[in-house]
């Protein structure tokens, strides 16, 4: 497993939910925009797994791999590395 690191974030980059394809990078925690659910695959899972109905401006603390179009109704997603 990749180190991720303990402090905060140096980077940020834009995410569009896509079902078939993995972010470039995962990310070490999820900025929400705007809210609702959110279906996405863990880093070290194969399987997804819905947060539903979070709150606009929201940071989650999650290491993501894909945020999955189908099931996502939250916009806005920015990847925190």
């Amino acid at each position: 497993m990749e180190s991720f690191g303990t402090g905060p974030s140096s980077s940020a980059f834009a995410i569009t939910p896509d079902d078939d394809n993995d972010l470039s990078l995962p990310t070490r925690a999820l900025y929400v925009g705007t809210g609702g659910d959110i279906t996405c695959i863990l880093w070290d899972d194969t399987v997804a797994v819905v947060f539903a109905n979070v709150l606009g401006g929201s940071c989650l603390p999650l290491q993501v791999k894909r945020i999955l179009d189908t099931g996502t109704g939250a916009s806005d997603l920015v990847g925190l590395r």
